[in-house]
């Protein structure tokens, strides 16, 4: 058993050095043209579920979901300039967004997979080492990253029609 111990123990020791090797030695490459090993993606995409899980705990206000609270957000997200990487009905992504790596999600697709809750402390904190930054940090209060939230939950419904008639008249923030 004094053995067996011992070999697992220098077997996670080797590991250790060999991963230390392989990432701090400038073999692991972070070039945004470069794939990550399977391995990583896995592991960062558990990371991120579990930390947005976690972390939040933020109760969506009453009046959310209204047709008011929707419309507001999707202005808000125009003006933050969210179509760019994530795009909108009828808005196509930006060039730029192709670059970012990993890509940003069609919130389309995440809109259902995602609580009220996670979306807003994504959107409110962002995400480290991907392009979606912290709009708190950017100036948007509560009540602006709330009403978003409202509006990437209805995205997957809304006509492209509706959102040029909602977001009309968006001033990018700078």
């Amino acid at each position: 058993m004094r053995f067996f111990l011992a070999a697992i123990g220098a077997l996670a020791i080797i590991v250790g050095l060999g991963c230390a090797a392989f990432f701090f030695g400038g073999f692991y490459s972070v070039a945004g043209t470069s794939d990550d090993p399977a391995a990583v993606t896995w592991a960062l995409t558990r990371v991120r579920a579990a930390s947005i899980e976690r972390h939040a705990n933020d109760k969506p206000p009453a009046s959310f979901g209204d047709d008011a609270m929707v419309r507001k957000g999707a202005m808000t997200y125009a003006s933050y300039g969210c179509a760019n990487c994530h795009g909108a009905p009828g808005v196509k992504w930006l060039k730029y967004s192709e670059g970012l790596h990993p890509d940003p999600p069609d919130l389309k697709d995440v809109a259902g997979e995602l609580s009220p809750a996670e979306l807003f402390w994504v959107v409110k904190n962002g995400i480290n080492m991907t392009g979606m930054p912290s709009f708190a940090q950017a100036g948007a209060s509560d009540d602006e990253i709330w009403s978003i939230v409202a509006f990437v939950k209805k995205l997957p419904g809304t006509s492209e029609a509706d959102y040029k008639s909602w977001s009309s008249g968006a001033q990018l923030k700078q």
